[in-house]
């Protein structure tokens, strides 16, 4: 018998796991409880992963499944071998592999001449990043300790200079394929030394100590991260806005913990120490130009919010993998300081290219008083960022949407400029603005309350999962949360006078 046939089996997963933290490695395995359930967004980019895991699949024509789920490893690794001795199968996809007390699960194996295979991990990222190495060296290490002879070991995912046309996908384009075999070499030295480390790890009794830090959050978000990091009172150093780790480190080291014990003589820049101010007086702070910055708002004032979703896939003509569809626009018109409010919103019916009738919607709006006024936002790089898009996708209303850029009044740096309220713990979102300045405005207890949950439920209704009655209830929620948004810049203009004014 083997000695990891009664041990706790490592996987490729739980490898790259141990990379990062040998503390999570052995929470993963022995106490999975403690875990957060992963939210909406990352169960969103499990589901993305599979779709383009599938997708990728189909680029290579001849290749056969391996339908046994990881549950059954050891059926899988049989069903594997009746292929790799297959002559006919061109392609294995979810090859099972048990080497050294470490399974995988390899995404593609193709064969190649001479008895060779070549490896192919898929991700679904935009780019090849540092955390990919690990993860295609650990399947080398196992392949080859198996027996294989690997030509090439690769790492597979989606190009975001690939345009797709609107019919049918070009997989030879959309996928970008990276030979790794070279710049993991001296990488494969350390793989039989971190699985003898993480194996022993895994026999302990209780969980290592490790000290928290960068690894909770890099490459990856660790599951146990409340276990490690306990939660910090609002106003601990670290919630001033900008501030890096060295300074926190310095001010942690002199026993500071919250930013009423920081002396005023300690380094902060201008914007920290305006913050440190606002906290240790418990007053807010309201600048003086700031009045200056609202008498140039220029009504009508049409204060606007898109909502986008980036699928890994492109949707439609024109697009790349990760391009943002906005699909949805909300958009509250004022005509006068303190006149009253006008509502105009668009939100996609169905699967339809939402693009133009979005643009057009738009533009009809914010051109009904002859081009004039401000259009108001909250961190308008966003919103530029969609209409440069629309105007790259639809050329014919290039002209018509410069102009509506060039109206574009942008709160966010008017607020980090002139606005400091100890609520807002360090942040100029309008997320955290807006409770502190706007306390009787909330998001709490909306269906859809950020901008994340909105794409999803888009995704979800264009999609055709839901029924008609599931249908109305998600577009009624997305209607109302985009309309909060852009309510939210009228409460928050109508404070930020006041405060001028008094």
């Amino acid at each position: 018998m083997s000695k990891f046939d009664s041990a706790p089996k490592l996987s490729k997963s739980k490898f790259v796991a141990g990379c990062q933290c040998l503390k999570r490695l052995y929470l993963h395995v022995h106490e999975p409880e403690l875990a957060a359930e992963p939210d909406e967004a990352k169960q969103a980019i499990f589901g993305q992963g599979h779709e383009v895991g599938i997708l990728a699949t189909r680029a290579f024509p001849g290749g056969v499944q391996v339908e046994e789920d990881h549950l059954n490893h050891q059926k899988a690794m049989e069903r594997t071998q009746a292929l790799l001795c297959d002559n006919k199968v061109l392609a294995i996809f979810e090859a099972a592999f048990l080497f050294d007390g470490v399974r995988v699960r390899v995404d593609i194996l193709e064969r190649q001449a001479g008895d060779c295979w070549r490896m192919i991990e898929v991700k679904s990222t935009s780019k090849l990043k540092d955390e990919h190495y690990p993860d295609v060296a650990i399947q080398k290490y196992v392949l080859e300790g198996c027996g294989l002879k690997l030509s090439e070991s690769c790492l597979m995912h989606l190009n975001r200079d690939y345009v797709y046309d609107g019919n049918s996908y070009d997989l030879q384009q959309l996928f970008a394929t990276n030979n790794l075999a070279e710049d993991i070499e001296e990488l494969m030295k350390e793989i039989p030394a971190q699985v003898a480390e993480q194996h022993r790890i895994l026999a302990l009794s209780a969980p290592p100590e490790v000290e928290p830090g960068e690894r909770c959050k890099n490459p990856y978000d660790c599951e146990f991260f409340d276990i490690c990091n306990p939660e910090v009172p609002n106003f601990w150093v670290g919630n001033l806005p900008g501030i890096r780790k060295e300074v926190i480190k310095r001010l942690l080291d002199q026993g500071i913990e919250l930013i009423h014990g920081i002396p005023g003589d300690f380094g902060l820049n201008d914007l920290q120490r305006r913050a440190c101010l606002c906290v240790q007086k418990d007053k807010p702070y309201f600048g003086k130009e700031l009045s200056n910055e609202l008498k140039n708002l220029k009504y009508p004032l049409y204060f606007m919010d898109f909502e986008t979703y980036d699928p890994a896939i492109p949707r439609y003509a024109g697009m790349r993998p990760f391009d943002q569809i906005p699909f949805q626009w909300s958009v509250h018109v004022q005509r006068e300081p303190g006149g009253d409010l006008e509502h105009y919103e668009y939100l996609a019916k169905d699967a339809h290219d939402p693009r133009e009738d979005f643009i057009k919607s738009l533009l009809n709006v914010l051109e009904d008083a002859g081009g004039e006024g401000h259009v108001v936002v909250f961190y308008a790089s966003f919103e530029t960022g969609r209409l440069n898009d629309l105007a790259a996708w639809l050329p014919e209303y290039a002209p018509r949407i410069e102009k509506i850029k060039a109206r574009i009044c942008d709160l966010h740096p008017v607020v980090k400029g002139h606005v400091y309220h100890p609520e807002f713990y360090g942040s100029f979102s309008l997320k955290d603005v807006l409770p502190a300045l706007v306390p009787h405005m909330t998001y709490e207890g909306m269906e859809i309350a950020e901008g994340t949950q909105a794409g999803l439920a888009y995704d979800a209704i264009i999609k055709g999962r839901l029924r008609g009655d599931e249908i109305k209830g998600l577009r009624k929620a997305l209607l109302e949360y985009c309309g909060q948004d852009t309510l939210a810049l009228v409460e928050l203009i109508k404070v930020l006078q006041q405060k001028c004014q008094s």
